[in-house]
């Protein structure tokens, strides 16, 4: 693939530029109208430039649709990486549940789009579950099994508890609709009182009494 042969070489500053653009533009149609209504000369259009420089960098819509992809699990990552094993448990926890609830706030487009790949077998992202965001989530749950084995936190399965965070928190991004419909607002705070909330809940269950 063309943008792999791009990313093993040093980038230039306008091909950094020229592909985020691209990505950005791409999650905006994909999630607008998913991959099949998606096409390129529209992805091309939104990102301000022509069909055949976007081909350059993406030859085909479903390796674009994948990288889309991609980015968007690798910066959701990104934030459970920092777990540190010597860290404090309970403002471990608080700093990841927060930047997921920021991910929500910030970037709906992107948990919506992933959410309806996963909901269709996730065929497009097969290797990537199976490979980075499982050695994460591998990684991260011993660390879990080691706080609750030190009796830092009350015995639960780590990957569950994982699980969890992901659903609570990704709920405010993929259920935006229901959400501001039941509050009847649009006031982002809500963001700010979901972060404690699922804090509150996560934490009272978890940490020794």
């Amino acid at each position: 693939m063309l943008d792999d042969a791009i990313s093993k070489r040093k980038r230039t500053r306008i091909q950094t530029v020229n592909r985020e653009a691209i990505l950005q533009a791409a999650l905006s149609v994909f999630s607008a109208y998913g991959y099949r209504g998606a096409t390129l000369d529209e992805i091309a259009e939104k990102a301000g430039m022509s069909k055949p420089n976007l081909l350059y960098y993406f030859p085909r819509k479903k390796s674009l649709y994948v990288a889309v992809l991609e980015e968007t699990l690798t910066q959701w990552l990104a934030p459970l990486a920092t777990m540190k094993a010597d860290g404090d448990p309970a403002e471990e926890l608080s700093r990841y549940i927060d930047a997921k609830i920021a991910m929500s706030r910030d970037n709906p487009a992107a948990s919506r789009l992933f959410a309806s790949e996963i909901l269709q077998g996730g065929g497009a992202i097969t290797e990537f579950l199976h490979g980075p965001l499982k050695a994460i989530v591998d990684e991260k749950s011993r660390i879990i099994a080691d706080w609750i084995a030190a009796g830092r936190l009350r015995p639960v399965d780590p990957r569950h508890l994982i699980f969890m965070i992901w659903a609570t928190t990704q709920h405010y991004a993929d259920f935006d609709v229901q959400v501001r419909a039941v509050l009847a607002s649009d006031d982002e705070t809500r963001f700010d009182t979901a972060a404690e909330t699922v804090r509150r809940v996560v934490l009272e269950g978890l940490l020794p009494r």
